[in-house]
């Protein structure tokens, strides 16, 4: 017979760890026009996934995740600020114009 569960948590594993990393990408990709700069996002983004890459604790595995998407919206937030603070500022400098 064969043993069923290693492999179902293996399975598991592959999962979450895909998951993580799809949302490491999405982070570094949002973090390309950080205000310090890029390089400065990616060296913290990856402190901070080597600093929690032992927790196991599926509660805390979901704070952190909460944490994560979060900064997510966040970075989100400042670009659309920023494009509107952009479009504004092109839309009134022409009426001051004329």
């Amino acid at each position: 017979m064969k043993m069923i569960t290693p492999l179902h948590s293996s399975l598991g594993d592959r999962v979450r760890l895909r998951l993580k990393e799809k949302k490491k990408k999405n982070l570094l990709y949002l973090g390309r026009h950080y205000p310090k700069g890029a390089g400065y996002f990616k060296r913290r983004l990856k402190n901070i996934f080597l600093k929690n890459k032992d927790v196991k604790n599926p509660e805390k595995i979901k704070e952190l995740t909460a944490q994560g998407e979060f900064v997510m919206k966040e970075l989100e937030a400042l670009y659309f600020f920023r494009k509107y603070k952009a479009m504004k500022q092109r839309c009134y400098s022409d009426t001051n114009k004329n």
